[in-house]
């Protein structure tokens, strides 16, 4: 029976559409892509309360899917909501320079992508959560991810933090962007973040796409 499943994981992950990129990595439906701080206020805020290694300096994640002839990216974006774009327009956003990494879930976690593809385009259209508190009407990029792959239990919440590790208090940024708002910080609140989901034990890295 074991040998069974092994040969029909294998299938099904050689039925996973892919596209092969010019520095060598085959991407495929269902790889994370994750970019580097930008040169926003928000992107590096994002990652100050929230980096968990000191070689990863994530703010926002998407999902890939694709097709016989090019690869989209699904994603939350605080300018278009939740949306489908193309690779180039992911890795080159507004011409940001950051760097985007691509992960795969190990073979054995492979079985959740149709779902969390399917689920992911059912999304789309909704507008940005600009608050980070989870919701069913909004999505930031990590609750987006996190959604997609929810009934499958691929990834988990974690309490949040606004708080700067370096001073013990909130980091000023993130105090100035919930005054804009109105809202108090969610602090402790369940919810998600790039560099956390980089972080699970259930991807494998792959490397940078360019």
């Amino acid at each position: 029976m074991e040998k069974i499943a092994t040969t029909l994981l294998f299938l099904f992950c050689l039925g996973l559409s892919a596209c092969k990129q010019p520095n060598g990595i085959e991407l495929q439906t269902g790889d994370l892509l994750f970019r580097g701080t930008g040169s926003s206020q928000l992107s590096e805020a994002i990652d100050k309360v929230t980096q968990t290694h000191a070689e990863t300096h994530f703010s926002h994640v998407g999902l890939v899917e694709c097709t016989d002839d090019s690869v989209f990216v699904l994603h939350a974006s605080p300018d278009g909501g939740t949306c489908r774009i193309a690779l180039f327009d992911f890795v080159h956003s507004e011409g940001d320079s950051a760097t985007v990494i691509a992960y795969r879930l190990k073979p054995e976690w492979q079985f959740s992508i149709r779902g969390a593809i399917t689920r992911a385009e059912k999304m789309l259209g909704k507008p940005y959560n600009f608050t980070y508190m989870l919701s069913d009407t909004a999505h930031y990029c990590s609750e987006f991810v996190f959604r997609a792959f929810e009934p499958d239990s691929v990834f988990q919440l974690d309490a949040m933090t606004f708080i700067d590790p370096q001073t013990g208090n909130f980091a000023s940024g993130w105090v100035e962007y919930y005054q804009k708002l109105g809202v108090e910080i969610p602090e402790g609140e369940p919810g998600c973040n790039p560099n956390g989901i980089a972080a699970s034990e259930k991807l494998d890295c792959l490397g940078e796409i360019k």
